[in-house]
Parts: structure tokens; sequence; C-alpha cells
């Protein structure tokens, strides 16, 4: 039975992944971006830099140890929507290119953030909501976003936005009190280690607009406490209370707007175990492991793997 391979090349990690219709198994190989200390990111440049010194590596344990690989999936751009690009990913892209006209395997695009959903589908063991309407939380370093998924023979989820965050997203005001709280990039399991030690608990009054957050306030208010000489243990705990209080509000709006739909939980962000727990009420949650959480390719090749089944072996 063939293999589908799977290559996302985002700003903050190399990846790559196998998937095995046979076995119904992935297998993923992946690397950070370096970032200095200090600095809360990459410029696009550099990014594309590392990408192309990192991502021979990252395939090259893959592509040993695979088998007839049929069709290659590659996240091209951040979103399936016009005028959605990040130049980091044409390294992904180029590669996917080169690797089917050497091979002759099929060649499938598709997005950084159906490759996330997709990821944390087959995760929680809820890949037949490729086949239904559920909600979906994309919440990382680049996104804050709700979403409502549709089935689609095209492009296999039909990605509607919702609502999202007006300003800071999730992901980044993590990683900026982090980083002034003197942890590395990315932040978020250094951040996490912190707030467990805190027993401290907040007063925070969530006010949607419309549907949609605002966490630039977060922010504020987390340099507010460090200046104020505030244990960094409680500054961890506060903005990580406030996101997962966030979601909540976000999650309750969607239901109440959308219908109570399956909500599937994908991003580096929803790695956490803290704000996991504030959102596990919900009765028809779902939740993607750590390794299926943060950036990876596994839903990229998951999606080759469909789109190869329906347009070639049905």
């Amino acid at each position: 039975m063939p293999d589908f391979l799977g290559i996302d090349t985002s700003n903050y990690t190399t990846s790559a992944a196998i998937y095995s219709y046979e076995k119904n198994e992935i297998r993923q190989n992946k690397k950070l971006l370096p970032v200095k200390k200090g600095e809360c990111g990459l410029r696009q440049s550099d990014a594309v830099f590392h990408h192309t010194n990192q991502l021979g590596d990252v395939l090259k344990e893959l592509l040993l140890n695979t088998g007839d690989i049929r069709a290659v999936g590659v996240s091209a751009r951040p979103r399936n929507i016009e005028g959605s690009y990040m130049p980091c990913f044409l390294t992904g892209k180029t590669a996917a290119e080169i690797i089917t006209y050497t091979c002759g395997a099929n060649l499938y695009y598709t997005s950084h953030q159906a490759g996330h959903i997709a990821a944390a589908l087959y995760s929680c063991g809820r890949t037949d909501l490729f086949d239904r309407k559920f909600i979906a939380f994309h919440v990382s370093g680049g996104t804050t976003d709700c979403l409502l998924c549709t089935p689609d023979d095209e492009e296999i989820l039909n990605v509607q936005n919702f609502s999202g965050s007006l300003d800071l997203k999730a992901g980044q005001a993590v990683d900026r009190i982090g980083v002034m709280l003197g942890l590395d990039f990315p932040c978020g399991k250094e951040l996490e280690k912190l707030a467990d030690k805190s027993d401290r608990k907040f007063k925070i009054n969530i006010k949607l607009k419309g549907n949609d957050c605002c966490l630039s306030g977060l922010e504020n208010k987390c340099r507010k406490m460090y200046q104020d000489g505030e244990s960094r243990e409680d500054i961890s705990k506060y903005c990580l209370d406030f996101i997962g209080r966030t979601l909540t509000a976000m999650t309750t709006a969607a239901i109440e707007q959308l219908g109570e739909l399956p909500v599937v939980y994908a991003g580096g962000v929803m790695s956490n175990r803290y704000i996991r727990s504030m959102l596990e009420k919900y009765p028809d949650a779902y939740f993607a492991e750590p390794d299926f959480s943060c950036d990876n390719a596994a839903g990229v090749a998951l999606i080759a793997a469909e789109k190869y089944r329906r347009n070639v072996m049905k």
C-alpha cells in the first residue's frame, strides 16, 4: 500500500511526515528554527535561510525508511484564502515539487492551517469529521482563529473564519511575555512550568467584541505585573488563565451561533495542559496530543492521502 509525504515549512519549524495508508500510522521528523536569545521570532528571510539548511536533514531520515510514495502534500501558504502568503512556505513548496518531478508522485497543495486541523483530527481519532461539519480552533503564534469547517471535495476541508483576535495572537502573547520573563523562544513549555508553581487565583473579566477577542491588553497587564515586581510564576499563570478564559468565551459564542457541533482544538498553544483543562468542560470537544498540536507536517500528509484516495483510488 502507498505512503504519503507531507512537508511544512512554517515560521517556527521545519517539518516532514510520512502517512502509511495501510497502517494508518504517521512518522514525522521536525526541527525548530533557531532564534537568538531575547528575540521573539525570525524575519522571513532568516526563516527561508534556516529552512533551506534544515529541510534536507529532516527529509533524509524519513525518505530512507519509507516505501512507495504515491503523493506529496505541502503547505504552500498560511490559509486557504485569496492573498494568503508567507515566503517561508516557498522552501517546502519547491522541495515538494522537485520530489514529485523526480519520483512521479502526485502533488497536492494545502495550507498550514488546514494541516494543523487535519493533524488534530488524526491525533484525537476523529478523521470521520472530514465528512461532517465541525468547529475548529487554530491557536498559535500567528493565529487565534475560530473556524467553521465543512467537507470539501477539492480541499478536503472548507475552512471559514467565524471569529478571531483583532490584535495580538495567543502564541505571540505567550512568547512576548515569556521572553520578558527571560525564557527562550518559543516559550510555551517553560511558561507552563512556571504557571504550575503558582497557586494565585485571578478575577478576570473577558469581554468579546462581537465574537472576536483582543489580547494586547494581556501583554500590557503582564508587563505591568513584571514592573511591579510580581513573581514570574504568577505572571505566567495570569497569562495562561487569560488566554484560557478568552478561548472559553469564544467557544461558547461559536456553539450558541453555529450549533452544538464537535469542537476541535489545534495549534501550538493548545498543547498547553492548563488551557486545555479549562476547555474540557464542553461535551463534544477534542484535543490533539502535543506532538500533533505544535507545528508539524502530519496533517499535510494526511490531506495528501485523502486527496489521492478521492481522486485516484476511487
